[in-house]
């Protein structure tokens, strides 16, 4: 891929016309030495499993329209980790679980420069958080699974393996004039850059952002966050994009003790 590859936000509904450009390629590759995130956990059925009930499905109503996306359950008591771009502008948001409950649930804080929002699901209890792994640890070829709600189609898993690390991406410089309606929406995300990205080739569509990124033990070290467009679709090609766990969780924990972000 070059410098004019697209990328497109992985949110479903309005939040799928943005677009990103990658800016430059890195490939990383881990010492031998390097704890691998594919550690035995299980078949992918059963790490699929464990994983689906911290994943939930997200519906933002915006004034231009309904926005999917999908979120990770920070704790029992509701504290869901997604996307900025799933929520933003976002005047209601409910969340759907696992089980098929659903609840409204309120923006704590979003931080649009790293793509980064925490909701708070209204009157839940008792769910299931998700185990956060270690994406520093991980190396180019370990085995990972997509969790999220791609084109609102819930729970759905997807495998793949890590193509790269170290991925830079951000919106690029495209003069097309985006659809009616979303002009706010793509002017909130032109601040976007998401370092050191994990690239993979697990299946990522419009839905899929906020969603797990999981290694094969279930730990989730990544937010899927975009996906590489041939220009043509805003499909899945094979590459897609998801933020670093270890930053994700930075950036919630800020955003959850009401400090600026």
């Amino acid at each position: 891929m070059g410098a004019a590859t697209a990328l497109a936000l992985g949110a479903g509904g309005a939040g799928a016309a943005a677009t990103l450009a990658l800016t430059h390629e890195k490939t990383v590759y881990a010492s031998p030495t390097a704890v691998s995130g594919a550690s035995a956990g299980g078949t992918t059925a059963q790490v699929a499993a464990a994983v689906q009930p911290s994943v939930v499905s997200i519906q933002a109503r915006t004034p231009s329209g309904t926005a999917g996306g999908s979120g990770v359950i920070l704790r029992s008591d509701g504290v869901i980790l997604t996307n900025a771009h799933v929520v933003s502008g976002a005047r209601e948001t409910a969340v759907k679980f696992s089980d098929g409950r659903t609840a409204a649930a309120e923006v704590l804080g979003a931080d649009t420069g790293d793509d980064i929002a925490v909701l708070k699901a209204q009157g839940v209890s008792g769910l299931k958080p998700a185990t956060l792994g270690d994406s520093g640890g991980l190396a180019v070829g370990d085995e990972v699974l997509a969790v999220g709600s791609p084109l609102g189609l819930d729970g759905s898993v997807t495998s793949g393996i890590v193509s790269a690390l170290g991925r830079r991406i951000q919106e690029g410089d495209s003069e097309e004039q985006p659809p009616p309606g979303l002009r706010g929406r793509l002017s909130e995300q032109r601040q976007t850059v998401i370092k050191n990205a994990i690239q993979t080739d697990a299946a990522i569509n419009p839905g899929n952002s906020g969603g797990a990124l999981v290694n094969a033990s279930g730990q989730v070290i990544g937010i899927n966050t975009a996906i590489a467009t041939s220009g043509g679709s805003d499909g899945n090609i094979g590459v897609g994009f998801a933020i670093p766990i270890d930053s994700a969780k930075k950036t919630a924990d800020t955003i959850i003790a009401g400090a600026s972000v």
